[in-house]
């Protein structure tokens, strides 16, 4: 799915020869974000423009879309770059894994840091799944609740530059689905694009179906689409056949 990125946003700045050898950004959560902009399609004739998907679950990323093309992604070479997730720190400084070696860390060590002690479960110190750190009441809970949130702001103001604007919000997996207050919490901070939430809607929506959620005065669509990376799967397979 993200084959169409351009070179600008797949590139880093290292040397030819790294770059000739496979290192660059690819993206993940490809076969969600088809399953996503292949369900709007038939429910909004906005689908094809500027739009903005939103995977967040234990593993979390944005996707930046036009006219049905991926033109960038918050995730790269691996699934931990961009957003903060379950165990994973997202957006890292190289310079802290550096320090770490020079402190006698090693790689099997720094490994296992990045992919299952850090994200809302490293900042929190109590759990990965957000709806535990809802129910906490401690501040570490909050900080890592708010981290996220923030980044994944951040980040989608990132995403909509590379647009030029933005035409419709989608959001999937498990939080992205099920979690009205993250959901409130982003739109409010995106008003500045155009976009406002209809609360009851976002309250009431079925989880199992999609859902227009906006306000009838946004200038931007938001939606919520249920995850269903086998369906694409499937019908990639299909092709095969």
């Amino acid at each position: 799915f993200h084959a169409s990125t351009t070179a600008q946003e797949t590139r880093f700045a290292l040397p030819e020869t790294l770059f000739q050898q496979g290192i660059r950004r690819y993206g993940f959560h490809g076969l969600s974000y088809q399953h996503v902009r292949d369900t709007l399609q038939l429910h909004s004739v906005r689908a094809g423009e500027r739009l903005l998907m939103a995977h967040l679950g234990s593993g979390a990323s944005l996707c930046a879309a036009r006219e049905g093309r991926s033109m960038a992604s918050t995730m790269g070479f691996t699934a931990l770059d961009g957003l903060v997730m379950g165990t994973r720190c997202g957006e890292l400084d190289p310079g802290v894994l550096l320090y770490l070696m020079n402190q006698g860390w090693s790689a099997e060590r720094l490994e296992t840091l990045l992919y299952r002690q850090c994200g809302l479960l490293g900042v929190s110190g109590l759990s990965a799944d957000l709806r535990v750190l809802r129910a906490a009441t401690d501040a570490r809970a909050k900080c890592a609740i708010d981290l996220f949130t923030a980044r994944v702001v951040r980040e989608a103001g990132a995403m909509t530059a590379v647009l030029g604007g933005l035409d419709v919000l989608a959001f999937t997996g498990g939080i992205g689905e099920h979690d009205a207050q993250l959901r409130s919490d982003v739109a409010a901070r995106l008003a500045y694009l155009g976009v406002v939430l209809d609360p009851e809607k976002n309250r009431a929506g079925r989880q199992s179906q999609v859902e227009a959620i906006h306000a009838s005065e946004s200038a931007v669509e938001i939606w919520v689409v249920p995850a269903d990376e086998g369906h694409a799967a499937a019908q990639e397979a299909f092709k095969l056949l």
